[in-house]
């Protein structure tokens, strides 16, 4: 990944304004699709999605599950598993691409590497139902000498 495509991938997010910042303006058009597919398949029952929402949940979801994570906490684990099942098909759509496309492969390269922090999210949720808290120590008994 260049230093300009993981630049312009935290700018997205850091300017939260009244219109939801560049990442609002990115995630638009996926949105709209989505918005636009349900109502295909469902019907005009389907509600508005609003994309400063999706930003906002967005940041939250990353936010409060990366510090509770650093923490050792399953449930900052879920979060950003959840960020991750959500956010990755949206803002890494490398399959909109064609292979000769200058897009094409930073956005392979920021899914694959989504796709691994998700496994790594996996293997540590499980770990920590697997492995209990405290590991009981079985005390020696000493036999006596005489």
């Amino acid at each position: 990944m260049t230093s300009t495509t993981h630049k312009s991938q935290v700018i997205r997010f850091n300017d939260f304004g009244d219109d939801g910042g560049p990442a609002a303006k990115e995630l638009a058009p996926k949105i709209s699709s989505i918005q636009r597919f349900l109502a295909a398949k469902i019907g005009d029952g389907v509600p508005k999605i609003d994309v400063k929402h999706v930003v906002l949940a967005s940041m939250a979801l990353k936010g409060l599950g990366g510090i509770l994570f650093v923490f050792g906490s399953t449930t900052g684990a879920y979060l950003l598993t959840y960020h991750l099942l959500l956010m990755t098909p949206l803002l890494h759509d490398f399959y909109n691409f064609e292979m000769d496309d200058s897009r094409f492969h930073p956005l392979l390269a920021d899914f694959v590497q989504n796709v691994a922090l998700l496994g790594a999210l996996l293997f540590f949720i499980g770990m920590k139902s697997v492995v209990p808290r405290k590991v009981m120590k079985k005390k020696h008994i000493k036999t006596k000498t005489t």
